[in-house]
């Protein structure tokens, strides 16, 4: 059976959105697979902003979790399986979902770099759909 994370991520990531407030994760960055700048590690933790205002190209997938942001005014690009997502929450309220560990693997997902390029469906679209009366 698949798990439940990514699924529960994007349903927070849009409640998180849908009221206005600025969706965080929290990041185990000891996981394999984790790609995020070592200077910002805390503890072996990171909490990174995916507010689309401070990321670019987000996408919540399955298996990884991938975006562009700016950290220090450098871009980076931050690669971070879902399986090391500790919790996302909003930062105004601390509202969201903290993750215990699965059962059933601790491998993290396969690398992308195996994978054919095939573009990911985006998670939702970047601009909220919007209902117009046609007469």
């Amino acid at each position: 059976m698949t798990s439940t994370r990514p699924y529960l991520i994007r349903a927070l990531y849009e409640w998180i959105e849908d009221n206005g407030l600025t969706p965080h994760l929290l990041v185990d960055t000891e996981a394999p697979g984790v790609i995020v700048p070592k200077q910002h590690i805390r503890d072996g933790q990171i909490v990174l902003n995916i507010n689309p205002s401070a990321v670019r190209d987000l996408r919540l997938g399955n298996d990884w979790i991938e975006f562009s942001a700016r950290f220090g005014g450098v871009a980076r690009a931050i690669q971070i399986p879902v399986s090391a997502v500790l919790a996302i929450y909003a930062r105004e309220n601390g509202q969201g979902m903290a993750f215990g560990e699965e059962t059933g693997g601790d491998e993290p997902p396969p690398d992308k770099s195996d994978q054919p390029d095939q573009p990911d469906k985006p998670v939702r679209p970047s601009r909220r759909p919007t209902l117009k009366i046609v007469k």
